[in-house]
């Protein structure tokens, strides 16, 4: 197997779906006739049983075989905003970990969208496509604080040697929340390139 095939399967395992175009911008943006190429890729790995389609949307959407998610589940849209949100902040710089949907612990402890070490610093991603109410933003934001307590996060595998840092939490949402303050910082914006004005 190529190694663009691995990396297209490695793509589709970590965002659990992508649209061809998604596929393309990630893989094949740098060649003279991206689509025909993708289309082709995508082809022999569908015959070859490596991924799954959705036919019914335009453009297909793929999923790893066997699909983690069931075809037309609400969930898609969710992941598929996650690999767009990737896409953005690769304008700026790639990321040097992006792992979504990272377990932190028994149920009831943070679960963010994804973990993401990015301009050299730790994040942990909320994507929101729809606006929560006040009662489930506190929620979330509690159980960040609950975890932040705990400390356990100091042993993650990616904290450096001499010294260890909570990562941000950034909410993206067209919808700006009300959050009192806490001991790690928390960012809002609607896009990655609106945050890189308000930084930048």
């Amino acid at each position: 197997m190529r190694q663009r095939d691995k990396a297209i399967l490695d793509d589709l395992q970590r965002f659990r779906v992508m649209s061809r175009d998604d596929i393309i911008d990630l893989h094949f943006a740098n060649l003279k006739q991206p689509v025909t190429a993708c289309n082709t890729v995508l082809k022999r790995l569908r015959r070859d049983g490596y991924v799954e389609v959705d036919t019914q949307r335009i453009p297909y959407l793929y999923f790893p075989s066997p699909r983690p998610i069931k075809k037309g589940s609400a969930k898609t849209e969710h992941f598929l905003a996650i690999v767009e949100f990737y896409k953005e902040l690769r304008k700026y710089a790639e990321p040097k970990q992006f792992i979504v949907e990272p377990k932190l612990g028994a149920k009831g402890t943070s679960e963010p969208d994804a973990f993401m070490i990015w301009q050299g610093a730790p994040f942990y991603i909320e994507i929101q496509r729809n606006v929560y109410s006040k009662k489930v933003m506190d929620a979330k934001i509690k159980r960040y604080r609950d975890y932040f307590d705990s400390e356990l996060w100091k042993d993650a595998s990616w904290q450096p040697k001499d010294k260890r840092y909570f990562p941000n939490v950034w909410i993206v949402s067209p919808y700006k929340y009300e959050i009192e303050p806490q001991p790690f910082r928390v960012l809002q914006s609607a896009s990655v390139a609106e945050l890189m004005q308000k930084v930048g």
